[in-house]
């Protein structure tokens, strides 16, 4: 029994070391090109956003899902409650970046338009 015990706790600190190589290097990852910021990335736009933006929003999520799927024990779950949790917070985190864009850009447009002055 106790060596059962020992087996599961070597397997679970490997577990963790796995997952905190993996969130790190993630981690870097997004420091170096924010340090960086590779001029391809900064002037490549797609869909009226910097190329460079939609890689740290879409590593942030992957970290996220992986923090979730680690450390909330999602992946010893059954395959509905997963894509309930995982899709619906993917759906509201896409929603949240379409609201800010739109309405980031026409506040943009108002003050760059000369409708309101730049004085705050």
């Amino acid at each position: 029994m106790a060596h059962d015990t020992t087996q599961h706790h070597g397997s679970a600190t490997k577990r963790i070391w796995t997952v905190f190589a993996i969130l790190s290097v993630v981690t870097i990852v997004e420091v170096i090109l924010g340090i960086i910021k590779p001029e391809f990335l900064t002037q490549t736009y797609l869909l009226g956003m910097r190329l460079l933006n939609w890689i740290f929003i879409i590593l942030t999520i992957y970290k996220a899902y992986y923090i979730a799927w680690a450390f909330m024990h999602l992946e010893h779950e059954t395959k509905g409650l997963r894509r309930s949790i995982v899709w619906t917070s993917i759906f509201l985190i896409c929603y949240l970046i379409f609201i800010l864009l739109t309405e980031g850009g026409y506040i943009y447009d108002v003050y760059k338009s000369g409708h309101v002055a730049w004085d705050f």
